[in-house]
């Protein structure tokens, strides 16, 4: 794995200004008029203004998405692997100007996002873009249509079709541009990407690309990249019309997708990866011996500190049932111990300290570090990360905001206390040993969680599974039929 860690190894070093291009149908715009600043406020950029452009940016007539469907499925594939093949991070100069542009506005410390960007080609691969089509939709179904004979005789054949689509992606991990573009892109979708503030280039980057090797090719045709500041009422009422967009595919949070449902109406289908918080459970076995313990610690740690914690997925809050009499705090501590040694020492392609450390979280972990009777604390004294051992069975008030590789522990006496727990709003649980995964994983899914992974595996995900209990792919097409009466 190529690690990236100062100016010298890349050619776009760090700049206070940066430009982000309209990429839009092979074609890049760079009539710059408009004027941003990333999230963390150290470099800004400029862009075009999207309401200018608005007429070429929708697709004016459904017809032109016919040439999509003059190109099969494989040849699809092999253009997309083609595109990871030229998404070498060391080789691409367009890749390395967002790499330098996160560098600044992402959480993710540069050895992480090295690893993320690394990752782009084993995410294009069309070998698992196979997979993700033939998993989630079934690629006969994209390729022509599939009758199915019904019990009154009638026969009904589906094809799955693309949709004029939007994905207003997050930043927190470049791999969202790339797992959108390979989304709409397998389905022949007609491609808008609406990029985040905190990581304006990726998608331009994988757009630019794909125009410097087929600039008439119909996906490149069919992609377009843009900057906008959400919450342009002007832009906005017009782009999100049904004429322009069947479907929005949102990652976003919460006040970001209740702005977006405001222009909902008939023709346009909202489909929302909205954040989740995620979080960990270890059953008593882990206390078996030491050797287990420390097992269970170390998977532990590479679900809290992967990708920094900066992931939906990444575990905040950890119960464990090591019971709350003497011996079961005793029993937590020491795990918070092993917990605490395995984070900082985990391998720094995975996770780092953390880049910008949250103050007022360092105040409030300060605050309980002198409560002996109710928390106790390892770490936290810079950046490092730290682990909040509860003594009661409750996680702390503030466990939402955890964040920067901090992780509350909680002993809890009956696993339904964890049951309880969880809502709606659970994404991911990592549970170990396996057998407490099969015991309790019904009554998970119950109370609302949507992803039930072996502990350890939590952010090792990809997109030919559902997300966020949906099956996002198989909503992004249209299904339509082709239906023949008994009398015909």
């Amino acid at each position: 794995m190529q690690m990236i860690l100062d100016d010298s190894d890349i050619k776009a070093p760090i700049k206070t200004e940066y430009e982000v291009p309209l990429v839009v149908r092979g074609e890049v715009i760079t009539d710059y008029s408009k004027t941003f600043g990333e999230r963390h406020g150290s470099a800004q950029f400029v862009t075009p203004d999207a309401k200018k452009y608005l007429r070429k940016i929708v697709l004016q007539n459904p017809a032109r998405l016919k040439d999509l469907y003059d190109v099969s499925i494989s040849e699809i594939l092999e253009f997309l692997h083609d595109l990871g093949q030229r998404c070498i991070l060391s080789e691409n100069e367009y890749l390395q100007e967002a790499f330098a542009l996160n560098r600044s506005a992402s959480g993710l410390t540069d050895s992480v996002l090295t690893t993320t960007y690394n990752a782009i080609p084993t995410f294009l691969d069309k070998v698992n873009l196979a997979e993700m089509l033939d998993k989630r939709i079934g690629i006969n179904y994209l390729e022509r249509w599939v009758p199915t004979t019904m019990n009154d005789g009638r026969t009904v054949s589906i094809r799955a079709f693309g949709a004029k689509t939007c994905h207003i992606t997050a930043g927190n991990v470049p791999l969202v541009a790339v797992g959108s573009l390979a989304r709409s892109c397998g389905t022949r979708c007609d491609t808008i990407i609406k990029s985040p503030s905190n990581d304006p280039l990726t998608a331009t980057a994988l757009a630019q690309t794909m125009i410097d090797m087929e600039p008439n090719h119909p996906i490149t045709k069919h992609v377009t990249v843009v900057y906008w500041k959400g919450g342009n009422a002007e832009f906005e009422s017009a782009f999100y019309q049904p004429q322009n967009v069947e479907k929005i595919i949102a990652w976003g949070g919460y006040a970001s997708v209740k702005h977006i449902s405001k222009y909902m109406q008939p023709g346009i289908d909202l489909i929302t990866l909205d954040p989740k918080l995620s979080m960990s459970i270890i059953g008593r076995e882990a206390f078996s011996n030491d050797q287990t313990l420390q097992t269970a610690a170390q998977r532990a740690a590479i679900d809290v500190g992967s990708l920094n914690q900066e992931a939906c997925v990444n575990s905040r809050v950890i119960y464990v049932h090591s019971e709350t009499d003497d011996q079961g705090i005793i029993n937590v501590n020491k795990l918070g111990q092993y917990l605490y040694e395995a984070l900082v020492n985990l391998p720094s392609h995975i996770s780092t300290p953390a880049k910008h450390f949250d103050l007022n979280l360092k105040a409030k972990i300060d605050g309980i570090r002198m409560d002996g009777e109710f928390y106790q604390v390892f770490g936290g004294q810079n950046n490092e990360g730290a682990v909040i051992v509860s003594q009661l069975d409750e996680p702390v008030d503030f466990s939402p905001d955890l964040c920067g590789r901090v992780v509350n522990l909680v002993p809890v006496d009956d696993l339904q206390t964890v049951v309880q727990s969880v809502n709606a709003y659970t994404q991911t649980v990592g549970i170990y040993p396996e057998k407490l995964k099969l015991a309790i994983r019904n009554d998970l899914i119950r109370s609302g969680v949507q992803r039930i992974v072996s502990l350890g595996f939590a952010a090792q995900f990809g997109f030919a599974t559902p997300q966020d209990a949906i099956e996002p792919l198989r909503r992004m097409c249209k299904w339509v039929m082709d239906e023949v009466s008994v009398n015909d």
